[in-house]
């Protein structure tokens, strides 16, 4: 009796359980003690597989690095279809999901600091990034232009310094939890906002 072919989707279950195994080993590990036999050991298979799967670990790295990014903005995106049908609610859903989860987690900001560290090194991390942060700039800019913002440059400046405070609230909530809570994170953000878009009127 022959044997049953495989199906399409256990190699997608296979390369997925690799690219977590190298989310855990980054945040464990760092980008300095991130090899294939470490992700082949935290997956549980052998550095053979892995290397089946992908061109070796910077292609590995650079395949964990877009799936962290898509998750993230499967977040703010979720926020966005659940948040009350108005400009301003929309843009303070997206926002303020930074600083929950599963983006306010302190093993996603360990995973992000591997990557950061990767990025003068690998052009295609850097390249990526780039990628990631602008399509975030782009989501602030269109909120903020449904919220009465027309001026080019003014969405470009301030999804810019939004992005930074967000970015800078989300690190410093992550190393030093007891500093401020993710509720006064948001309010922070919202606070900032707000001037913003109390000079449109």
């Amino acid at each position: 009796m022959s044997e049953p072919a495989f199906s399409r989707a256990e190699p997608d279950a296979r390369r997925q359980s690799l690219i977590e195994a190298t989310v855990s080993v980054l945040a464990e590990r760092g980008a300095g003690g991130i090899s294939v036999r470490y992700v082949a050991v935290a997956a549980g298979v052998s550095p053979g597989l892995v290397n089946h799967y992908f061109n070796g670990i910077d292609d590995l790295i650079a395949e964990t690095y877009a799936y962290v990014g898509a998750r993230v903005k499967g977040a703010l995106h979720d926020a966005l279809h659940a948040a009350e049908n108005n400009p301003r609610a929309r843009l303070n859903a997206y926002v303020t999901a930074n600083f929950s989860p599963p983006i306010a987690d302190p093993a996603l900001l360990s995973t992000w600091i591997a990557f950061w560290s990767l990025m003068r090194t690998r052009p295609r991390i850097a390249r990526l990034h780039e990628q990631q942060y602008a399509a975030y700039r782009d989501d602030i800019a269109m909120l903020l232009g449904a919220c009465g913002m027309t001026d080019v440059r003014q969405l470009q400046r301030q999804s810019i310094a939004i992005t930074a405070l967000i970015d800078g609230l989300w690190l410093e909530l992550c190393l030093s939890p007891l500093t401020f809570t993710p509720i006064e994170a948001c309010a922070m953000a919202q606070e900032h906002i707000e001037l913003v878009l109390t000079k449109l009127r």
